[in-house]
């Protein structure tokens, strides 16, 4: 698949209310990223496949939750996707986007004003918000596995499930990661890169 496939309702799989929540997303990434940023601008013209279809395939990966964590979520990769994506398919979700930076949280809450999905944004760092007792908790390109994790036991429910994106060197960062944490993992492998795959991690506690 390259791009290009990303950009109807069919490619995606979405119904048409859905994707059109999408492209205003979209739209709306386009118009604030020269002022601040969120994607790459190397991308952006790729940003259905790269950055969409990337984000859809992790909302695919886990059961509807009652509270879904995104951490980092910048440009609303994968948060605000998936929140799009929940509004239709699990109404009764509740997303919550953690932004420390205060421009992009005001883009974030732009999106979602527009949108109308059920998410609110918190505008500080991740050490310093309170637990947020997550079902799911997801993070895309935020730090490496072993931060993650200390991420994971901190804010994700025991019994919670964490969606990772990962790139080239998922393996090294798995290795490193299990010298100090306990966990249980699934790998899926990335219908964007190749040589990514997708974390499904549970049952995170210190080693």
């Amino acid at each position: 698949m390259n791009w290009e496939d990303a950009t109807s309702p069919k490619s995606l799989n979405v119904s048409r209310e859905t994707f059109e929540r999408l492209e205003a997303f979209v739209y709306l990434l386009k118009k604030w990223n020269p002022k601040i940023n969120l994607v790459s601008r190397n991308t952006l013209s790729e940003v259905w496949f790269r950055h969409v279809q990337d984000s859809v395939q992790v909302f695919r990966l886990v059961d509807p939750k009652p509270h879904w964590v995104d951490l980092g979520s910048g440009g609303g990769f994968p948060g605000l996707v998936c929140a799009i994506l929940g509004a239709e398919a699990s109404p009764n979700t509740k997303f919550t986007l953690v932004e420390s930076d205060q421009r992009k949280s005001a883009f974030l809450r732009t999106v979602i004003r527009e949108t109308a999905v059920n998410c609110s944004v918190i505008s500080r760092r991740i050490e310093a918000v309170e637990p947020l007792n997550a079902d799911i908790l997801s993070a895309r390109a935020l730090s490496d596995l072993s931060r993650l994790l200390f991420f994971c036991d901190r804010h994700l429910r025991k019994d919670g499930v964490a969606v990772f994106p990962k790139g080239a060197t998922w393996k090294k960062e798995m290795f490193t990661a299990q010298q100090e944490w306990n966990f249980t993992t699934e790998t899926a492998n990335s219908l964007t890169d190749p040589q990514a795959v997708i974390l499904k991690i549970k049952g995170v506690s210190r080693g």
